[in-house]
């Protein structure tokens, strides 16, 4: 069971993963050596699953981010299910119900890059993309 103090524990680390346990510890008034164990406990129940950084894709040289929905032609849905991930610009990927099989997320350099990115989707079925203008929100709901 997840606690209160362990919830507070991950709204510090979903600020800043990289929040020292000591500063963890003075913003609930835990002692490091306390919140290394909770941490521990959450990572070991499954809880916590990993760590990771946001990136500024355009300053990486891909400032077009694109949501793509594709709709898998008939017996094509398995093959794209373990190549879709491969792909480079691919940044989050979800098989979701509906007329649409994937949903994904991708940074690309350009319009150009997007045409050509489009253009290898159609192998395996029709392409829906919308541009992102802005992410307002993202966040891990508890």
């Amino acid at each position: 069971m997840v606690s209160e103090i362990d919830k507070e524990i991950i709204e510090i680390l979903k600020k800043n993963a990289r929040a020292s346990f000591a500063e963890i510890g003075r913003k609930i008034a835990l002692s490091p050596s306390s919140v290394r164990e909770r941490v521990q406990k959450l990572e070991d129940l499954g809880v916590i699953k990993e760590y990771s950084i946001k990136l500024n894709h355009a300053m990486l040289g891909s400032g077009l981010e694109v949501f793509v929905m594709l709709k898998i032609f008939d017996g094509k849905l398995n093959y794209i299910l373990s190549e879709i991930t491969t792909y480079p610009e691919v940044q989050e990927v979800f098989r979701i119900t509906g007329p649409y099989n994937i949903h994904m997320r991708v940074a690309l350099r350009d319009q150009l890059h997007l045409q050509e990115f489009i253009d290898e989707l159609i192998k395996y079925g029709s392409p829906c993309t919308y541009l992102i203008l802005s992410e307002l929100k993202k966040e891990e709901v508890l």
